[in-house]
């Protein structure tokens, strides 16, 4: 394919990011993650001649798989998921070189078997190769695979030999401060921070990434982007689903470690983090914890700064609903939280006295996420004294699902004789600009820590950062029991306590 006809996410890409040979092992390899996202990350990959020539994929479980069968499954997955057609001389170029290890992640012998086994693709090559080892399972069982892959010398500190080993995981990255820093400590035994790649998806999505660009790219904004002229932000993860099948999951998280620990919090760091010095990784990354860090500690209790629901039964597209209480392995008396809604204040020169209002939650009127940043209104004095002045204040809004763009809000004039006036919308969508069929989150992230660029993962102190701010109102919760939980009926935009954050300072929670 020519370098013109290529999609612009393409561009140059082969040139200059080439990765070494390297071997990708998934741990948790006949997992939902690795059927819906990975295999297709790396089928679409290999389509873009992105891959390096000598690139091996191992699947490691606890079920024994044979290779063919592994290969069977990775090619099923392709089909049902892949946002391409699977293409069978491109994918055979990776399924020759496919394989599967079976093994306990406490078993120490089957990571020996698995050392072997990439030993064994490094003679057949002729050279040695860099390991990828992506950890796709429940949290209870990363801390054994990092210490196996330390033990069996899989897995080593990167002191500048030729081989050399990197670790991706998945998040949770712990479920409070403590457990974080127990991870933490654990990674560091093995591993130096460089080689580690907490995965965010959210941090893989184009209008994430595209939210650097409007900032510091264009001139119309930065000089706008802070106290003097922004009213406030809103950040918002809404879901349409309930918790389904995974009530069990669920209810040992809450929407507070689901989504706003982390998710919601990257999308933050972004949206306030100074200029950094370049887009270097770490300098990324550095402004991104200074923010974090300059957030004040969160007010508990009546009037104070967090809120909490569960969705109550209701409508949603036209059928009943079962509210949270009633969902299969829901205790009856839960006090795990389908809402969460926070009001932050950031104490630097840039945010000073600017509220950030965070929510997220489950059963909501619409699958979306945004940030809207909301612009001070002008003075009113040219177009206050009537009624046929209808103003709206400028909003520019990041939609990062499902339709991934941005709007901008104006206010213009209608046409006619009289003047009058009303809000008008600008918008940009990825798909009307640049076609539908563009690269999903997990390519770009796969394909980032292969070459060894971590901007678009969370560092080790970026987690306990955000850990350190939230684990006091999760132990909050947890003492208060079922006291301060209110509930939002199915379908809606969430509960009353979660509008009285804004109804102070005379905001409302936009409904995008």
């Amino acid at each position: 394919m020519a370098e013109t006809q290529r999609h612009p996410f393409l561009q140059g890409l082969s040139k200059h990011r080439g990765a070494p040979p390297t071997v990708v092992v998934i741990f948790g390899a006949s997992g939902d993650l690795t059927a819906r996202k990975l295999i297709p990350a790396v089928f679409n990959l290999s389509y873009d001649n992105l891959l390096p020539a000598d690139f091996f994929l191992v699947g490691y479980g606890r079920k024994a798989i044979p290779d063919e069968e592994f290969r069977t499954l990775a090619t099923d997955a392709i089909k049902e998921f892949s946002r391409r057609e699977l293409n069978a001389e491109v994918w055979g170029r990776v399924a020759a070189n496919t394989s599967y290890v079976a093994g306990g992640y406490d078993e120490r012998a089957a990571f020996d078997r698995l050392a072997q086994h990439i030993a064994a693709i490094e003679k057949k090559i002729g050279r040695e190769v860099q390991t990828l080892f992506y950890i796709s399972t429940p949290p209870s069982v990363f801390g054994p695979i990092l210490q196996n892959l330390g033990a069996s010398g899989l897995a080593s500190k990167y002191l500048g030999q030729a081989h050399h080993s990197k670790v991706i995981i998945e998040k949770p990255f712990g479920k409070d401060l403590k457990s974080a820093q127990e991870l933490n400590k654990t990674i560091r035994s093995v591993l130096e921070e460089h080689q580690v790649y907490r995965i965010d998806h959210y941090l893989g999505k184009e209008t994430v990434q595209d939210l650097l660009v409007q900032r510091f790219a264009n001139s119309i904004f930065e000089p706008l982007w802070n106290r003097n002229f922004i009213d406030h932000v809103q950040i918002t993860v809404a879901e349409e689903v309930g918790v389904g099948t995974r009530g069990g999951y669920y209810e040992q998280s809450g929407a507070l470690r689901d989504m706003i620990q982390n998710h919601t919090m990257q999308l933050l760091a972004l949206t306030a983090m100074e200029p950094p010095v370049s887009l270097d990784a770490e300098a990324v990354r550095d402004e991104k914890v200074k923010v974090l860090k300059a957030i004040q500690p969160l007010r508990l209790g009546a009037g104070g700064d967090v809120a909490r629901a569960q969705y109550s039964e209701g409508m949603m597209g036209g059928k009943q609903a079962k509210g949270y209480l009633q969902e299969e392995g829901i205790n009856p008396q839960s006090a795990t939280e389908t809402y969460a809604g926070i009001r932050l204040s950031i104490n630097n020169w840039r945010w000073q006295g600017v509220p950030f209002y965070l929510r997220s939650g489950k059963r909501m009127a619409r699958r979306v996420t945004e940030i809207a940043v909301q612009f001070k209104r002008p003075p009113g004095t040219l177009f206050a004294e009537s009624d046929r002045f209808n103003l709206a204040p400028n909003t520019l809004a990041f939609q990062i699902q499902p339709d991934e763009g941005l709007s901008m809000i104006l206010n213009g004039k209608v046409p006619g004789l009289e003047t009058r006036t009303q809000p008008v919308k600008m918008n940009f969508r990825y798909s009307t600009t640049y076609g539908s069929n563009t690269p999903e989150a997990y390519e770009r992230l796969v394909l980032d820590a292969m070459v060894g660029d971590g901007t678009l993962f969370i560092r080790g102190d970026e987690a306990e950062t955000s850990w350190k701010l939230y684990t006091p109102v999760l132990e909050a919760w947890a003492a208060a029991g079922r006291e301060g939980m209110d509930s939002y009926p199915v379908g809606s935009w969430g509960p009353a306590n979660a509008d009285a954050l804004l109804a102070a300072s005379k905001h409302t929670w936009r409904q995008p």
